[in-house]
């Protein structure tokens, strides 16, 4: 696996543990940075446990996505 991609997949384990963790209904800090070089902004996300989606942003940059399909990954602590 390249090095960004290993990267990336554990930046998202990490967003699917924190928000699962947590269960925010509204963007909450995930105390984890941002991924993005030059950018140190915190994580914030929520959980939309109906649509099984995890919506997060970075405090810093325009960096936001949504995670889908997180359900039943050891990093899923939802239960």
């Amino acid at each position: 696996m390249l090095k960004e991609a290993r990267k990336m997949a554990n930046f998202l384990a990490l967003v699917v543990d924190a928000t699962t963790r947590t269960m925010p209904a509204t963007h909450t800090s995930t105390e984890n940075r941002c991924f993005q070089k030059r950018y140190y902004g915190v994580v914030n996300s929520a959980i939309k446990p109906m649509e099984g989606e995890i919506y997060w942003c970075c405090s810093d940059c325009a960096n936001k996505r949504v995670l889908s399909y997180s359900e039943g990954t050891r990093w899923d602590n939802l239960e």
